[in-house]
């Protein structure tokens, strides 16, 4: 397999006509044409797809509603190390900073590459994480294949120089591209489906995230369709980058919807999202719930050649915490751990997030307080890069540490 990601993948606007495309119009419109819906109409959308265990905060959002973190250790650079390398210890220590902001959800990759290799150590590691978090009051929402990153290659695989490793597309392009090789990918769907369909431990069963390109929808399509034929108990998710996305998969059995508004320009952005997400929810009767958010970017979002400007490489969740908290919508903050951003395209670009240095201490107290809602939160503020990390701000010119000027 090729060390480089697949050039023959078409883009997301070259995705070939799905049947829903009338139906997504008119709900699109539907949406828009809404007017504004009270928490209440919100919180009597199925209950089964948007109850969790109760955290002890104190807004709508966290009474009901998933309200939690993407969970990657710290060192983990792709899925298939999260599991490789799987540390109970460790686990439990980051279940603890999780409970001490209040949140109720995680939000976890799994890798049908790691299980291709040996199915019994990931299903013994997987019954430890969700034992565990059970225990603190955390519900988990796994995701069983990725549509961001570079091929799953050996090399790739192993990679843990800052500078270079990164996120694993799973399945592979080549397999993805070809419908006679999804024998592998099904047999791992109806694995995960025979464990844990009926398991109250899951807030639901993320089937794919962000599944780009016409390749990608198609084969993401076909496993949601395979999964709702065998489903249980556990609510169907499709992690949409945006309503659009997310919505071209409810015909296929999805029961929760995604979108992910990672880096918004502006503090009406972040209130337009949140207003459009109830709006879906009420339309549509299905949840959705904000599953990737980081920070407000005046300056663009990173994605694209533009760089950051200022200190907007940085964590700043206390731009959008407050709003989030304050709506009645599942979210999903990116990420519990401080980490180099988890892309490429974002890392290029010095892009650090999370909450948790691996001590316990926190880039931002402003940061954790705003996520927990406890003005009183403490914790050691040490805003300096992790050492492991360090190569990506050497490489790029920036401080290793920011000093009282950059304090927030």
């Amino acid at each position: 397999m090729s060390n480089r990601v697949m050039s023959e993948l078409p883009g997301d606007t070259d995705r070939t006509t799905v049947n829903r495309r009338k139906f997504l119009q008119g709900a699109v419109a539907g949406i828009a044409a809404l007017g504004s819906v009270t928490a209440t109409a919100a919180a009597n959308t199925k209950e089964k797809y948007t109850t969790a265990l109760r955290g002890s905060g104190d807004s709508a959002a966290t009474r009901s509603l998933p309200y939690g973190a993407i969970y990657i250790p710290a060192r983990a650079w792709n899925a298939y190390q999260m599991w490789q390398h799987y540390d109970g210890d460790i686990t439990k220590r980051d279940l603890r900073f999780a409970r001490s902001l209040r949140l109720n959800a995680l939000r976890v990759w799994l890798s049908y590459e790691f299980w291709l290799k040996d199915p019994a150590a990931l299903r013994q590691r997987l019954a430890h994480f969700l034992h565990s978090c059970h225990e603190v009051g955390i519900k988990v929402l796994p995701v069983l294949f990725e549509g961001d990153g570079v091929e799953p290659t050996a090399a790739h695989i192993a990679d843990s120089h800052p500078l270079t490793a990164s996120d694993l597309l799973s399945p592979a392009s080549p397999i993805v591209m070809n419908h006679r090789l999804w024998h592998g990918p099904v047999k791992y769907l109806d694995w995960f489906m025979d464990h844990y369909r009926n398991d109250h431990r899951l807030l639901a069963i993320e089937v794919q995230n962000e599944p780009w390109g016409a390749a990608r929808h198609r084969f993401a399509e076909a496993m949601m369709r395979h999964a709702a034929k065998h489903r249980g108990t556990a609510a169907l998710s499709i992690g949409g980058a945006n309503l659009k996305q997310s919505m071209a998969f409810i015909d296929a059995g999805a029961d929760v919807l995604q979108t992910h508004p990672d880096f918004p320009a502006s503090v009406a952005a972040v209130r337009r999202t949140l207003h459009e997400t109830i709006m879906a929810e009420k339309s549509l009767k299905k949840p959705v719930w904000v599953t990737e958010w980081q920070r407000i970017r005046t300056g663009g979002s990173g994605w694209g050649s533009k760089g950051l400007t200022g200190n907007q490489w940085e964590p700043d969740y206390a731009s959008m915490a407050p709003m989030i908290r304050a709506k009645p919508v599942g979210s999903f903050f990116w990420s519990l751990m401080l980490k180099p951003a988890w892309l490429l395209a974002q890392r290029g670009k010095g892009t650090l997030n999370g909450v948790f240095h691996e001590d316990g201490a926190v880039w931002s107290l402003r940061d954790a307080r705003a996520i927990s809602g406890n003005g009183i939160f403490q914790a050691v503020e040490r805003a300096a890069w992790p050492r492991w990390a360090q190569a990506i701000p050497q490489s790029l010119g920036m401080p290793l540490k920011l000093g009282k000027s950059w304090s927030k």
